[in-house]
């Protein structure tokens, strides 16, 4: 499972992003260090689920709507690991009506992706300082990275409350870049004398050039998630290109190299939270934006994630009806009843906040299909669909044991979603589902075209395929 970090400093609102995205049962207050150890826990990437396309649904009785009930969560997420071919767990949509595939709601689906908040970075991190070591050392395990920044301005540097307006949140984001820089680059200074002694056995006097460098240098940096390929390209964009003696290699180059290796390797979102919280924050956002993109310092989604963990409770709850995503929602007529005055104009005043936040993409699910609707309602699926799809790149395959009746060999329908790199083949799903299958492949079929497809065949996100193998 592909397994995205919360990160920034503390009282940003991390975990209040992270139980917005999980509705794990987290600490959330407002003071630094609310989050010690790890949360680790389940979000979801939203896509259209091909179930409301009309093969599909001629395929299996059409008529009805196919949308489940929500399942236990209320959100009607799929629940099922999609990347290890498992039957799901118990939130998946229920069954629906004469067609579509009972694991999603009203055409929308929900694949599981790991979220890991870390606890919050503070000044001087690298060298140990608060929870330093521990929180870059839980980085390592990431794809990418959601940097969680308080666009309101109301907490100091040390994520402190302050009043709101008071701190500018781009010195956040130069500040996490430059503790994840100096983090690399103590990897790199403690390690240069056996680097160079390794360059020397190899190649004589430590200048081997630039392919062997990049190599000795990845397989230091293997455990902090950087590849060859990333080191070559950060070699090119650093002070070091054209130096390949190690021994010239001085603190200024380790630091430039540090920063275009962390640039290559750390991808990040920024999630600008809280952005409904001070009239400030829409200056804030719009700052963050133009000078991130000249520093190239990541994609700024503005969010809110006391909002979006509002509506995910009251969805929970059965008082709205309302999918992660969503730019708008309904008051459940049952619950109109119940709901006070008081909760009535809080959820008047989250109606305004996500319809205002929805003239923006949000999203898409690889294919160019919005996975999100029009806009980026909260804010949060939108940070998360980014990260999965424009960010990491991957696709959405739906994998059947019978590709007449799109379904698996117990008849239920679209039964699993796979998150698979873009570029991944046919073989590369077979053994996404199961290593047997995967060495045993024979050929794909097409469940809409039922056109055979070789093994050397890119997916394309929403495909739904057949896998033949050798038994």
């Amino acid at each position: 499972m592909i397994t995205i970090a919360l990160a920034g400093k503390p009282n940003s609102g991390k975990s209040t992003f992270f139980k917005a995205a999980t509705l794990a049962d987290v600490e959330i207050a407002s003071y630094p260090f609310t989050t010690i150890s790890p949360n680790v826990g389940v979000a979801y990437a939203r896509v259209k689920c091909p179930c409301k396309e009309r093969e599909v649904l001629e395929a299996v009785g059409g008529g009805g709507d196919g949308s489940g009930d929500g399942g236990d969560s209320g959100d009607g997420r799929d629940g099922r690991d999609g990347r290890d071919g498992g039957d799901g767990g118990d939130n998946g949509g229920g069954g629906g009506g004469g067609g579509g595939c009972g694991n999603c709601v009203d055409g929308v689906r929900f694949v599981p992706v790991g979220l890991l908040d870390v606890a919050g970075l503070v000044r001087g991190a690298h060298e140990g300082k608060g929870l330093g070591n521990e929180f870059l050392d839980e980085l390592r395990q990431a794809e990418a990275i959601i940097q969680v920044v308080d666009a309101s301005g109301g907490t100091d540097a040390d994520g402190n409350v302050v009043e709101r307006g008071t701190h500018d949140p781009y010195e956040d984001v130069l500040f996490f870049r430059e503790e994840l820089t100096e983090w690399v680059k103590g990897i790199l200074s403690r390690n240069k004398r056996k680097l160079e002694r390794k360059s020397e056995l190899e190649t004589g006097a430590g200048a081997g050039g630039g392919a062997k460098t990049a190599r000795l240098l990845a397989e230091q940096l293997a455990g902090v998630g950087v590849t060859e390929e990333q080191v070559k390209i950060a070699i090119l964009k650093s002070l070091v290109a054209g130096k390949p003696n190690l021994k010239s290699w001085d603190g200024d180059d380790l630091k430039d190299l540090a920063a275009q290796l962390v640039k290559q390797s750390k991808k990040m979102v920024l999630a600008a939270n809280k952005a409904d919280a001070a009239p400030e924050a829409e200056e804030n956002i719009k700052k963050l934006k133009e000078l991130c993109e000249i520093e190239g310092e990541g994609e700024v989604v503005p969010c809110s994630a006391e909002a979006e963990l509002a509506l995910r409770t009251a969805a929970k709850n059965g008082f709205v009806k309302y999918l992660p995503g969503d730019t708008d929602f309904e008051i459940s007529p049952s619950a109109s009843a119940e709901i006070t005055e008081k909760q009535r104009r809080g959820l008047e005043k989250i109606r305004k906040l996500i319809q205002n936040f929805g003239g923006t993409d949000g999203g898409t699910d690889g294919s160019g299909t919005d996975g999100t609707g029009t806009g980026t309602g909260t804010g949060v699926q939108a940070i998360i669909n980014r990260v999965v799809f424009d960010l990491l790149d991957y696709v959405v395959a739906y994998p059947v044991e019978d590709e007449h009746n799109f379904s698996d060999g117990s008849g239920r329908v679209l039964p699993d979603a796979f998150l698979l790199k873009k570029g991944s083949t046919a073989r590369d799903l077979a053994y996404a589902i199961h290593s047997d299958i995967g060495r045993g492949f024979l050929y794909a079929i097409d469940a809409r075209t039922k056109r055979r497809l070789g093994e050397k065949y890119t997916l394309r996100s929403g495909d739904i395929l057949k896998v033949v193998y050798a038994r």
